[in-house]
């Protein structure tokens, strides 16, 4: 089995340096591409003359990541793909877990255990082991929610999850192309999670394999606060109005809203107007967008029982359950 690594980049040459060779050392027999939106940097000269085996796809501008990945992935040749960010370290042997689950299960998405690369002992918040999301579509891990992020003690086992980090996920080509890829309206977070929940919805399932371990720098790309957080809320949004199901769908969206002008003041009172401000933005974004959400929605597959808990704020904010094994 050959699996295809694909990178994503946009002016990321110091990341380049700092972990494309160890895709390259710890990926025998894989082909490893590079997928550039339009670096301004020397990202592709560095890739030339010191990774000649590595293939670039070369973008005409900037698309992000969702709409990056949908363009580049056009261009690979082979059967299953790993989504990887230019900030990953992979480990020695990372593939062969990953290689045995495809083998028995060819549909499957897959995840695997994501380290924070900064301190190695502890679960990275992007993925950790393996993503859920709750009735009002706020994600949460295993091993991170919110910002409580857990020691990574193998607490967690190989297990079905809801949705796969983007910084490091695997699929067949197939079912990337099938499902129609990433939503390019997201641009950047939280497509993934979009991505597995139309994946649910039509049967497939995703996976987590704690054997298989990689650790993300995280934060690397996107560095001001506030234009994450508008992404995020924004996206979240189109989300829910995507993949909701009909019965649920007009109840659980006011709620969300309300949640999120609570978390508007939140931000408010610890002094972070920007991004009070960001999740007003998101919301304007949302309201021009919802015509066209609503119309694209396919109302006869959306399944209920996407959520294992009602609401992950009230847990944790509430209740004061700050870990997955506590919920």
């Amino acid at each position: 089995m050959r699996i295809a690594i694909v990178v994503i980049n946009w002016n990321g040459l110091e990341l380049l340096k700092k972990y494309l060779k160890k895709i390259v050392d710890n990926s025998p027999d894989q082909k490893i591409y590079v997928i550039d939106n339009n670096s301004k940097d020397e990202s592709l000269k560095y890739i030339k003359e010191n990774h000649n085996n590595v293939r670039i796809i070369s973008l005409n501008k900037n698309f992000g990541f969702a709409e990056g990945y949908n363009i580049g992935i056009q261009e690979v040749k082979e059967d299953y793909i790993c989504i990887i960010n230019n900030d990953v370290e992979v480990t020695k042997d990372w593939l062969e877990p990953i290689k045995e689950r495809l083998n028995n299960y060819p549909d499957s998405i897959i995840q695997p255990k994501i380290l924070n690369l900064n301190n190695a002992n502890y679960f990275e918040y992007a993925g950790a082991a393996g993503g859920y999301i709750d009735k009002y579509g706020y994600p949460y891990c295993r091993g991170r929610i919110f910002d409580t992020i857990e020691e990574d003690n193998n607490q967690y086992d190989d297990n079905e999850i809801f949705w796969s980090s983007g910084a490091c996920m695997f699929l067949s080509k197939k079912i990337f192309i099938d499902l129609g890829g990433f939503d390019k309206t997201f641009f950047a977070h939280m497509e993934e999670i979009d991505f597995c929940w139309r994946a649910f919805n039509h049967g497939y399932s995703v996976y987590y394999i704690s054997s298989s371990k990689v650790y993300h720098e995280g934060a690397a790309t996107i560095k001001i606060n506030s234009n994450k957080n508008y992404l995020n809320y924004r996206n979240s949004l189109f989300m829910l109005t995507k993949n909701l199901p009909l019965k649920s769908l007009v109840s659980t969206l006011i709620i969300r809203l309300i949640m999120d002008i609570l978390s508007s003041f939140r931000f408010l009172i610890r002094g972070e107007a920007s991004n009070f401000l960001s999740i007003y933005k998101a919301h304007l974004d949302y309201y021009i967008n919802v015509k066209k959400l609503l119309s694209d929605r396919n109302n006869y597959i959306n399944k209920p029982n996407y959520f294992k808990i009602n609401s992950i704020v009230y847990q944790y904010f509430i209740l004061g359950k700050k870990k997955f094994f506590h919920l």
